[in-house]
């Protein structure tokens, strides 16, 4: 998969509320009720990571959980990216 050019890059991220871009790599703060639905979140996370086959980087700080993506094989960002990011926003509907 090749990197997203600057202008599909912006297209991305418009459809994506709440990611950020910094440098080659997305991501997003998700503040849950209490630790126990963060660590359920990141369960969740991980199955759909799997299934991907594509795993973001967790930071778990005890209801707060800050994901970040990149894909490490192309260099940075690909669509892969941003599919798995709207695929880890549905988790929380």
């Amino acid at each position: 998969m090749s990197r997203l050019t600057q202008n599909e890059r912006d297209r991305f991220v418009a459809a994506a509320p709440g990611w950020t871009v910094a440098n080659e790599s997305i991501a997003k703060t998700y503040s849950l009720a209490d630790f126990n639905a963060a660590l359920g979140f990141v369960v969740r996370l991980g199955i759909l990571a799997e299934i991907a086959d594509h795993h973001p980087d967790i930071d778990i700080r005890w209801c707060t959980i800050t994901l970040t993506l990149t894909t490490h094989d192309a260099g940075g960002l690909t669509e892969s990216d941003f599919e798995l990011a709207k695929k880890i926003d549905t988790l929380l509907d």
